[in-house]
């Protein structure tokens, strides 16, 4: 697919703002739409045979492990190249998680893990700049550059496409591998090719990596009564981000609020439950249930609720951790979703890490939202569906004042203010 196609393709989502597709840029996340637990394990767990013997949990038979040494063998006959032990075990690891056949499912070395630890704290040493990756060509965009950035400084902006990190082409790996590439020592320099819509060569662009640590949440006044949160992702500090914003909008006069969850492909439970019972009263926010029927409940004490009139802004990448608020706020009836059907994900992962610094993603349970649906494969029905447009120059950058969904959302809460008069 030619770049300019992709970019026109792209144009119904909102403005190069947010997360399109589930990474957190230069600091990386997992290549989709995401809802993790994290459990930590002391030691090894020791699998036997069930009481029939006809369910072993190791795979590892005799016939297995033949094919296994086979296949080594050919390898080291063969193989033109020198081989990488580790990297083939890792290989091993993989396979075996990607035999599930569930996208959601998969394995970290230790290095991976570790990249993954950082995505969560939203704390570390790059750039400052949010990539998507397409899953289909690959292509890797940038979808926001944080102010006061390396990126920023070094003339990096929303919509440029990322051609090469230093001498690798960015579609020949994943998104998660290739931000290793990005991330570096503090002070050092990583070159990046881009290409720019409207410019007739690449721009070859020099970025010093520094120590950034990303806001999830993105706030401000729109008019006298009307305060707007944008919700990035849902990570470690985002409760307390979210929490900062509420009392400073508040401070300057804010009487209804919009929450924009567009493009956040989810993040943390407990980040999406904390915010959620800031705002709801008393119940049930979202339940999860595994294969034994087990169910956990995740509630809201009502002692936080929001008396403020209520818009939430959802599109097709609002996902997971994003359609868990979206359903909850639908469910208890305490507010307007406005925009399109959200991306559909509808399933909860739990990553556990392992003895020598690695560790696993499974998915364990179903979630539902207080209503008890399941909203996997189906997403969330907005109760004003209207599709993106927007109204300013694209070269201006974005504004919220100038987007048709924030203007909707404005519209609707203005005439509950008013009609509370």
């Amino acid at each position: 697919m030619e770049l300019e196609e992709k970019n026109e393709q792209e144009s119904d989502c909102k403005f190069q703002k947010g997360v399109i597709s589930g990474v957190i840029g230069s600091m990386a996340v997992i290549a989709a739409a995401f809802l993790i637990f994290t459990v930590g394990m002391g030691g090894r767990i020791a699998f036997q045979e069930d009481d029939t013997g006809a369910g072993a949990v190791s795979i590892l038979d005799e016939s297995v492990l033949g094919k296994i040494n086979e296949l080594i063998g050919y390898i080291k006959l063969y193989f033109y190249d020198d081989v990488d032990q580790e990297q083939l075990a890792n290989g091993l690891y993989s396979g075996l998680m990607e035999g599930l056949d569930d996208k959601y499912t998969q394995y970290y070395t230790a290095q991976e893990y570790q990249d993954l630890q950082i995505s969560a704290t939203q704390n570390y040493c790059g750039i400052g700049a949010q990539l998507s990756q397409d899953k289909d060509t690959m292509q890797v965009a940038i979808t926001h550059v944080y102010e006061g950035s390396p990126a920023e400084a070094a003339g990096l902006k929303d919509g440029d496409v990322l051609v090469m990190v230093e001498q690798i082409e960015s579609v020949s790996m994943e998104l998660s591998d290739l931000v290793t590439h990005i991330r570096g020592e503090e002070g050092s320099s990583v070159h990046l090719q881009i290409y720019r819509s409207g410019e007739p060569e690449y721009l070859e662009l020099d970025v010093k990596r520094a120590h950034i640590d990303l806001p999830t949440i993105e706030h401000r006044m729109l008019d006298a009564q009307i305060g707007y949160i944008q919700i990035l992702e849902f990570g470690e500090p985002t409760v307390a981000q979210f929490e900062e914003a509420v009392k400073q909008l508040a401070a300057e006069g804010m009487q209804a609020m919009i929450l924009d969850v567009r493009d956040n492909p989810g993040g943390m439970i407990t980040a999406v439950t904390g915010i959620l019972d800031d705002i709801l009263p008393e119940g049930t926010v979202v339940y999860t249930q595994d294969k034994n029927g087990t169910r956990q409940d995740y509630t809201s004490d009502g002692e936080t609720k929001m008396e403020y009139p209520l818009a939430v802004l959802i599109n097709g990448n609002s996902a997971s951790a994003s359609e868990i608020l979206a359903g909850a706020i639908r469910d208890f009836e305490y507010g307007t979703l406005i925009g399109t059907k959200t991306f559909g994900k509808g399933v909860v992962q739990t990553i556990i890490s392992l003895p020598e610094g690695d560790a696993i993603k499974l998915t364990t349970a179903k979630y539902f939202t207080p209503k008890g649906e399941n909203i996997h494969g189906t997403g969330i029905e907005p109760d004003l569906e209207l599709k993106f447009s927007y109204q300013g120059e694209t070269e201006d950058g974005y504004d919220e004042l100038k987007d048709n969904q924030v203007l909707k959302a404005m519209e609707v809460l203005n005439k509950e203010l008013a009609a509370e008069e």
